[in-house]
């Protein structure tokens, strides 16, 4: 678990490092082919660097906020703040905010940049569908996520995958639409108009291939350490069950967020090349290693 951990902060730091890397080498090369210099190089720098300080430290918020889920009251969801409470007291963790989310579908994810700055999420369709050793299994695989700092990776993926497909589409339209300082060489041109491509084609895949730095490893760890928290495996098994019979897709996710929540919430997705980039291990291998345990 301790080697779980200093992984996680690890990969965070050479993350947000890359990112940055990627972007200057991109907005040097933008700068260069149209003219534009190294002004622009350090406005794209500025942005960058804006960008994942944003990310480590309102990334949750913005996840929440595009998740539509709203801070709860004691009185109003008694029993899923007194799970939450017990269990973080059980884990040694502090109390992470709660928040539901009005939706019938059933799912849960967690989000912050460390134990102090957490907060956890579910659905009401979970809180109606689930009992309690099975709504325990799924906050206890919540917390592992705060206790394993998972959700420092899941919120920075959110943030710079989002970016780092928005500069691709951004370098190919200023190209396509002209701009008035564009350079006159033709061969500058051209090798602007092969890297606008390349970078159009990729920017989709280069989005996927960091969500997918979350490694599927991660969720199985966050299961065997949730069932570790509450000392009963199948109460996530079941939970896990439940949750993979459920066809209804969660209304306020997107692809952006997916790989946030415990399960996939996209039920819609179909193919075998969208399969290839699942962000979560097959439920049914999730639940044969729980209920081996």
């Amino acid at each position: 678990m301790y080697n779980a951990i200093k992984s996680n902060k690890v990969r965070s730091y050479l993350l947000v490092f890359f990112f940055l890397i990627f972007v200057i080498a991109v907005g040097y090369i933008f700068g260069v082919v149209l003219g534009y210099g190294y002004p622009l190089l350090a406005l794209v720098v500025a942005i960058a660097i804006g960008m994942a300080l944003f990310s480590y430290f309102k990334g949750d918020q913005a996840v929440l906020k595009l998740s539509k889920a709203r801070e709860v009251k004691k009185d109003e969801f008694p029993l899923l703040v007194n799970i939450v409470e017990g269990l973080s007291i059980a884990s040694g963790l502090p109390k992470p905010k709660t928040y539901v989310i009005e939706d019938s579908a059933m799912n849960a994810f967690a989000t912050g940049r460390d134990p102090k700055h957490a907060s956890v999420a579910v659905t009401t369709g979970l809180l109606n569908k689930l009992d309690r050793t099975e709504l325990e299994g799924v906050i206890a695989h919540e917390l592992s996520h705060v206790k394993n700092y998972d959700i420092r990776l899941m919120t920075l993926i959110v943030i710079l995958v989002g970016t780092v497909v928005l500069l691709g589409d951004f370098m190919f339209r200023s190209f396509l639409f002209g701009g008035p300082r564009r350079s006159r060489n033709n061969q500058g041109s051209g090798i602007f108009i092969l890297i606008a491509i390349v970078l159009a084609i990729l920017s989709p895949i280069i989005a996927q291939l960091i969500k997918l730095a979350i490694s599927r490893k991660r969720e199985f760890l966050a299961d065997a350490d949730g069932a570790l928290l509450t000392r009963y495996p199948e109460g996530l098994a079941n939970a896990l069950e439940k949750l993979s019979k459920n066809t209804e897709p969660l209304k306020s996710a997107n692809k952006a967020t997916a790989h946030l929540f415990i399960v996939n919430p996209l039920k819609n997705v179909k193919g075998n090349l969208n399969k290839l980039f699942q962000t979560h291990p097959p439920i049914d291998e999730r639940i044969k290693r729980l209920r081996g345990m």
